[in-house]
């Protein structure tokens, strides 16, 4: 049975309004856990590339300084 037969007697708030409220009920736990997941792990590759970059920034600046007072 398609989805179409499902909802085709249907009024059109049942489908707009009262299966979407049922679902965002039923798995919202686990949509706000895969939300914060993904926001949590962008976070943390974000994170990493602004430290990986820092981290050459401050080397290639330590090694450009010692190799100029050496001569």
């Amino acid at each position: 049975m398609a989805a179409q037969e499902i909802f085709s007697g249907l009024p059109w708030w049942v489908k707009w309004i009262a299966v979407p409220v049922i679902a965002l009920v039923v798995f919202g736990g686990l949509i706000a856990t895969v939300v914060g997941f993904v926001v949590g792990l962008l976070f943390k590759a974000l994170l990493f590339v602004a430290l990986v970059g820092g981290l050459i920034y401050v080397v290639r600046k330590f090694i450009s300084s010692s190799a100029s007072s050496r001569w």
